[in-house]
Order: C-alpha cells, then structure tokens, then sequence
C-alpha cells in the first residue's frame, strides 16, 4: 500500500469493479466524510485511471476533448445503472452517449490463436487509442448491463454513499463492510439517543 497517497484512494474495491471496468469508472466519483471525491479531476488524472485499468498506453496522452468524453460516458453510465436499477427507460442523451462511445472505436473481428488454440475475438479498431478505450469501456457497460449479472446490479443504500456494485446475495444493500459499519454504527448511535 501506498502510505503517501491520499486517504480516498485507499477505497476498497466494491464487487463487481474486477470483473467490469466500466463498474470502476462510474466510482470514480463518490463522497467521504470530508466531501467529494473524483479520481478523474483532471486529464491527467483520467491519463493515469486509463493507464492503470490498461485502456491506454502510458505515451499516449489525453486532450481536453477526449477527457470530456470519458466524463461524460462515466455520467451517462451512473444514469445508465441508475435506470436499470428502477426498471426505466434512461433518457436517450444518455444512451446516445453510450452508443458514440460504442461507434468511436468499432471493433475488427479477427482470429486470436493462443496456448489453448485459435479462436474469434473482436479488437476495438486502436487508430484512435483515446476512442478505443471509450469504445472499450462503453462495451463492458453493455456486457454488464445485458449479461446475467445485470440483475445483480446496484446503488449502496448508505446514506451518502453513491457507489454501484454487484450484489453477491440478494439480503446485501452495501458495497463494503466500512459502508455497513457506518450505517449500523448510525443507528446505533441513534437508538441510544433516542434513549
């Protein structure tokens, strides 16, 4: 662990972030006690997510366009996950948003030959490194929110908290232990008062 970086991004994973990318860039923005916190502040910050999630090679920096784009796909896909999650329709500016970012960098079928022998994959077309890993980002989204987890899909009921994760059991609102604590330690401290 790194000791000199910030206290925010010491934020345990939720489930969900290590199967779905995309379920990593819409908590790129959430809240701790002492306010908001956004992992994307700048173009360099959202360089360094990119780089680290291996979306993007490190030598390819982000202009101020592309930033604004991956902004505005995270913002579409927290509208996205929060239609699912109260079955209705999103708003199609948000779906726009999703489908740009689908066209940006279509991808290529090709035949992949590895250890366990060929096979099809679908490579997103890397012309354009900043737009394939939209297109990349924008795909994973589709997979989750099409594919047999999507019903598994949810927002944290802790107060404050707006953080989606992937239930592992239907009786979990929370999307760590430390949001759960915080909620029983609340009503705790609220049964006492009440006293």
């Amino acid at each position: 662990m790194d000791h000199d970086a910030p206290v925010y991004l010491h934020q345990l994973p939720v489930p969900g972030e290590e199967r779905y990318v995309s379920l990593a860039l819409v908590n790129t923005r959430f809240t701790l006690s002492h306010g908001p916190v956004d992992l994307l502040d700048d173009a360099e910050a959202a360089h360094l997510w990119l780089v680290r999630h291996r979306l993007l090679p490190d030598p390819v920096a982000l202009n101020g366009r592309q930033f604004g784009r991956l902004l505005g796909l995270r913002e579409a896909l927290r509208a996205l996950f929060a239609s699912y999650g109260v079955h209705e329709v999103p708003a199609a500016e948000d779906l726009a948003t999703l489908n740009a970012a689908l066209a940006a960098a279509p991808a290529t079928p090709r035949l992949a030959w590895t250890a366990e022998g060929p096979h099809r994959a679908a490579e997103p077309d890397t012309g354009n490194p900043a737009a394939a890993a939209l297109s990349l980002l924008a795909e994973d989204a589709a997979d989750l929110l099409t594919g047999s987890e999507a019903e598994q899909l949810t927002g944290c009921a802790a107060q404050g908290c707006d953080r989606w994760f992937l239930r592992s059991h239907g009786a979990r609102r929370w999307c760590t232990t430390k949001c759960g604590n915080r909620v029983r330690a609340a009503r705790a401290y609220a049964a006492r008062k009440a006293r």
